[in-house]
């Protein structure tokens, strides 16, 4: 094993950018990027920025596909904008996964008076029948609930959730 440490078997040594070998210093870095290609964080010495932006640019609209499964009527309101929609929310925000970001995209819209009808009657039933303050995982509801998004209402109760007035088109 060239370059192996005996006490970690298996395990190779990378050198690190000054040409010592750092387990830590990798880790920071690999942490860097990471949060460039994500989160909106800055580029890392030694990586050539148009293949990381084009990276990023690829893991936005994974991104936006998994959120618009998880959200479909949230994505077909917003229509043909929604890549660019999506890209536009998350660039800066690394993920709390499909179904929590798609949650947070539309109440933002919600906010900012944008949110399509059929975005605000998902977002109405989802409130309806699940908990979810923007800091922890969603949970269901156990008493009788009534949400509303954009003019829509929905109401859940026993488990149900029923669209009581539709959003306005």
């Amino acid at each position: 094993m060239s370059g192996g440490n005996p006490a970690t078997p298996g395990r190779r040594r990378v050198p690190a950018p000054g040409g010592e070998v750092s387990g830590g210093n990798l880790a920071a870095r690999q942490a860097q990027l990471v949060a460039a290609l994500v989160a909106g964080g800055p580029l890392p010495p030694g990586f050539a920025a148009a293949p990381v932006e084009a990276a990023r640019r690829a893991l936005l609209r994974k991104r936006a596909g998994d959120v618009a499964r998880h959200w479909p009527l949230l994505a077909a309101g917003v229509g043909d904008a929604w890549p660019a929609t999506f890209a536009g929310w998350a660039a800066g925000r690394p993920t709390n996964g499909s179904l929590r970001d798609g949650w947070d995209l539309a109440r933002e819209l919600r906010d900012r008076g944008t949110l399509p009808p059929l975005g605000a009657e998902e977002l109405a039933a989802r409130e309806a029948a699940t908990r979810y303050d923007g800091r922890t995982a969603p949970r269901p509801r156990r008493l009788p609930a009534v949400a509303r998004a954009g003019g829509a209402v929905a109401a859940q109760l026993a488990g149900r959730v029923r669209l009581l007035r539709p959003a306005p088109r």
